[in-house]
């Protein structure tokens, strides 16, 4: 499938003399998605850093020197999504997947979730487990939608269902990491998401949306990883950390 994104932040700074924005707003080519082409406008992003963070990122630091008191950010560009069953693979700047056993605050595990569970020679069929209990357990939230007012990591309930995966994964041994990104919906419009890759040897990070019960497909498009949502936002500043900014998603299929 053949994806138009166009991804616009407006962020409220206030009136720091410097700040220093981290952006992780580049999707990676996989066996899932395919760059056509990319770009980001931002104020100095012409001078900014790039470099590969700690968990396989492509990030961008850009300095700002006594910024106006709004940001704004469009990233933009043409995304071919390949449905791989969620099966994502190795990525070649990825760490070791032990990585992604370390708990964090926002992952602790949920007893009830892993009654009965237990890690062994068939981990796919135990994250399918896995991913059908937060699915069920949580039926009466409300689901991400584009239209919903968004913070950068996705809507909240997102968030909370794909944490709940990790800890639990993690729980079991198994390695799993936090992955920010956009989600298309029926009527070809999108939203900032949030879902899980869980580790299995033989076939590497595989996906896994407790939001939708699914496997990540051609209406994912993956923008970053990390230990959870704080981790690997869109964008965040420093000294100002950005929290629920405005924003607004653009998408077209074609």
């Amino acid at each position: 499938m053949q994806l138009t994104l166009r991804h616009t932040l407006r962020l409220s700074l206030g009136t720091p003399a410097r700040a220093v924005a981290h952006v992780l707003l580049t999707p990676p080519s996989t066996p899932q998605q395919q760059v056509e082409r990319w770009s980001i406008d931002m104020p100095g992003i012409a001078e900014a850093a790039s470099f590969r963070d700690g968990f396989g990122n492509r990030a961008q630091l850009v300095s700002l020197v006594k910024p106006a008191g709004e940001l704004l950010v469009v990233a933009e560009g043409r995304v071919k999504t390949i449905d791989k069953a969620g099966v994502l693979g190795r990525l070649q700047y990825d760490p070791v997947p032990a990585l992604f056993r370390r708990a964090t605050a926002l992952t602790g595990p949920d007893a009830a979730l892993l009654d009965g569970l237990a890690d062994g020679p068939d981990r796919i069929a135990l994250f399918h487990e896995l991913m059908g209990r937060i699915c069920e357990r949580t039926a009466g939230q409300s689901q991400d939608t584009a239209g919903q007012s968004q913070s950068q990591g996705g809507d909240a309930t997102a968030a909370d269902r794909t944490h709940a995966f990790l800890g639990a994964a993690r729980a079991l041994g198994a390695p799993a990491r936090y992955v920010t990104g956009y989600l298309l919906d029926d009527g070809g419009t999108a939203a900032v998401h949030a879902w899980a890759e869980a580790w299995d040897e033989s076939l590497g990070w595989i996906g896994f949306d407790p939001t939708l019960n699914l496997c990540p497909a051609e209406s994912h498009v993956r923008l970053a990883a990390g230990l959870d949502a704080m981790s690997c936002p869109p964008l965040r500043t420093v000294p100002v950390w950005l929290d629920g900014p405005a924003e607004t998603v653009e998408i077209t299929a074609g």
